[in-house]
């Protein structure tokens, strides 16, 4: 099935803007031809019958990227035959895949004779004739007029195993879902109750988050998860202060009182007086906190923790922290600090960090305690029960002034962002700020930075989310300064991001689910399954595209699939059946078209699939002594449908089971709409506690409809 999306569906990622399509000077014979061999595509099509030729200034300027020189004609002539030069006598890639230790094909071209060894990822020194076991290894040849050359070898399970049996799960912004020990924001505590509660009460399989990915910090903080430092190192934001074993042990207890008086005020103007979630507030609240457990002497065993931390996450810890504390000096944007300290390999930045030795430490320590929690977590939701846990997401990129951007430049394309090309519903296309990863830096290192990230996440996850998962193939340059009308695609060694991908999820007995949404080249969905992962499926966009149009039947989904009603993008399921959600975009001057045939449309749309509801026997019933009537019973009736797909996970949208109206996130609103600051709540727009969640006879009507739907967890 061809993969569409309508007026309100997703786009391929965050939310920016553009202006008008403008097609830029048409390139060059021999500078598209440069451009074919380093992997920057020269046409784009946005639709199966019109194709778009990429502008000579989106080639120069993603080459420019590249460090390849087009400024001339004559420089073009000389980087292309440089090109062709390299590719002609190289006698490996810098990275190779051998899935199940199967033989590259790129070895099968080497001349007969070449000696092959193998340096594996363990230590030992093998041959080719050996066995070699999963990991990235580092083999050179040597062929027998004596060339020598070294190329990364990713050996790979063929696939991920298949989740065992069906499972639903919850998904949530985390920030949203306050308690009533929350401190203004939902943190990892919260996460914890959340997933024991629904693995022992409800029989749920998982709970899915939002990004917990370290944020930028600033005044305002950026609350987006979306856009963060460091997809590296988690968010201390989200720490239970109170779950810190030295918090206990903090001397100054007036300071202590004081902290969680503020704390509550915090927590109550957001439950009681309609606030909205104050990020920085309650950041500077946590801070000041944990400065006082910081000086309370960490036990024997504690330090020793520590210690292990430090060692196993090494450079990569030290460069983040470095950056947090030079970030407290200097403003939170690299890019602006003394030149001197904008080289994290700097004279001057290795002088900071002496200077600095005590900060750095401090978030050191920080990152220490995050990870702790985030582990306690995910061990608690599988002693609940859960067969996968807490499903963690990673965002598409990171803040271009942040900690990954400062400690990695040179795996980011200076100059680049990403975003998504103009198409059927948005003619102006979209810049989202991130900065790309260079994909031929990523094969020179054997793809480490992409290693380590997914080793981090995964260690405490039991699944991950691939945000545009595309981004593994392909992604949408646009030059910094130009529309993205003026962007281009750029490839990645699909093949290789894959194969780490199955080798590093596969080693940590974490699922992974792709987030497909949106326009999908032909072939990637393929690709993903076949290598074990799972895709994204919301209802409202399941049509028979390739047909009459009309909603898809369920048994004609996909089963490898997480299948859900919404997302944080997306209305609510309330708002879908009673229209709210375009009255809400026109109340911000969002609509493109007409109130009333917005209104119609959205009407018909969600008719038509109220239709199908009932003509399947969905729309019904009673549960756990609640009568569920009208729109209740309609949220009731979607995920019935959602059960009788073969859909090997169920997601719930947390405030769904309340009938909360507002979106999380609305799409291209900045200020106009509290995006990602929004407390979970009812029908009537009151925030509803985790306490109150857990009582709520609406909630437990829906899990009733759930539980009936898969059975007893495996």
């Amino acid at each position: 099935m061809t993969a569409q999306r309508s007026a309100d569906a997703p786009a391929e990622g965050p939310e920016g803007s553009a202006g008008p399509h403008s097609p830029g000077k048409p390139p060059s014979d021999d500078l598209s031809r440069l451009a074919e061999l380093h992997g920057v595509a020269i046409s784009f099509q946005p639709s199966a019958d019109r194709t778009v030729t990429a502008s000579a200034t989106a080639l120069t300027r993603a080459l420019a990227a590249l460090d390849v020189d087009t400024s001339t004609p004559a420089a073009v002539a000389a980087a292309l035959a440089a090109r062709d030069r390299e590719l002609r006598e190289r006698l490996l890639p810098p990275t190779m895949v051998s899935w199940s230790g199967a033989e590259p094909e790129a070895l099968a071209a080497l001349p007969s004779g070449t000696r092959l060894r193998i340096e594996t990822e363990q230590g030992e020194t093998l041959t080719a004739a050996d066995r070699l076991p999963p990991g990235v290894h580092r083999l050179t040849a040597t062929t027998p007029d004596g060339r020598t050359t070294t190329s990364h070898l990713v050996v790979a399970p063929s696939r991920l195993p298949t989740p065992t049996g069906r499972s639903y799960g919850l998904l949530v912004q985390l920030y949203s879902l306050l308690s009533r020990r929350s401190w203004g924001m939902g943190d990892l505590g919260d996460l914890t109750e959340l997933a024991t509660w629904a693995g022992r009460a409800l029989g749920a399989g998982f709970v899915q988050v939002n990004p917990l990915h370290a944020a930028v910090p600033g005044t305002p903080t950026d609350p987006s998860p979306y856009r963060p430092s460091s997809r590296r190192f988690p968010d201390p934001v989200h720490l239970r202060v109170e779950d810190v074993p030295e918090f206990a042990y903090v001397e100054d207890r007036t300071r202590v009182r004081a902290l969680l008086e503020r704390a509550g005020r915090l927590r109550e103007a957001v439950l009681e007086k309609g606030a909205l979630i104050d990020r920085d507030a309650v950041w500077e609240a946590k801070r000041e906190a944990l400065e006082l457990v910081r000086e309370v002497p960490l036990g024997p065993g504690r330090r020793a923790a520590y210690v292990d931390f430090l060692a196993r996450e090494g450079d990569a810890l030290e460069d983040h922290a470095t950056w947090c504390a030079l970030a407290e000096v200097h403003g939170s944007d690299w890019q602006h600090w003394p030149e001197g300290l904008r080289d994290p390999r700097s004279p001057e930045t290795a002088r900071a960090r002496t200077e600095l030795m005590d900060r750095i430490d401090f978030h050191c320590r920080l990152a220490w305690l995050t990870d702790g929690q985030l582990t306690a977590a995910q061990r608690a939701a599988r002693e609940a029960g859960m067969p996968v846990g807490i499903v963690h997401d990673l965002a598409v990129g990171v803040h271009p002034g942040g900690a990954d951007a400062w400690a990695q430049q040179e795996y980011f394309a200076a100059g680049m962002s990403v975003g998504a090309p103009p198409d059927a519903f948005n003619a102006r296309g979209q810049d989202w700020g991130l900065p790309p990863w260079r994909p031929d830096r990523l094969a020179e290192s054997g793809y480490e930075p992409y290693r380590r990230l997914l080793r981090a996440l995964c260690r405490y996850a039991g699944a991950l989310r691939i945000d545009h998962v595309m981004g593994l193939f392909r992604l949408w340059w646009v030059p910094q300064g130009q529309p993205p009308t003026e962007g281009t695609y750029v490839r990645y060694d699909a093949e290789a991001m894959l194969a780490i991908l199955v080798l590093e999820a596969e080693r940590a007995g974490a699922v992974v689910i792709g987030e497909d949404l949106g326009t999908v080249e032909p072939g990637v969905r393929e690709a993903l399954r076949s290598r074990g992962v799972l895709g994204t499926s919301v209802l409202w966009f399941e049509r028979d595209w390739d047909g009459d149009g009309r909603p898809l039947r369920p048994e004609s989904w996909r089963a490898d699939c997480l299948a859900t009603a919404t997302t944080h993008d997306l209305p609510s399921t309330a708002a879908r059946l009673t229209g709210e959600h375009v009255e809400l975009r026109d109340g911000l001057g969002l609509l493109t078209r007409p109130l009333e045939q917005e209104r119609a449309e959205a009407a018909a749309d969600t008719g038509e699939w109220l239709e199908l509801l009932s003509r399947l026997g969905m729309l019904r019933g009673a549960h756990g002594g609640h009568c569920a009537s009208g729109e209740e019973a309609e949220i009731q009736a979607v995920h019935r449908f959602l059960l009788r797909t073969p859909a090997r996970m169920i997601g719930v949208w947390l405030p769904d089971g309340v009938g909360d109206r507002r979106p999380q996130n609305l799409p291209g609103t900045w200020d106009q709409y509290p995006n990602w600051r929004l407390p979970i709540a009812d029908a009537d727009g009151k925030p509803v506690t985790l306490e109150e969640l857990a009582g709520s006879s609406r909630m437990w009507g829906l899990v009733e409809v759930l539980r009936g739907g898969i059975g007893p967890q495996e």
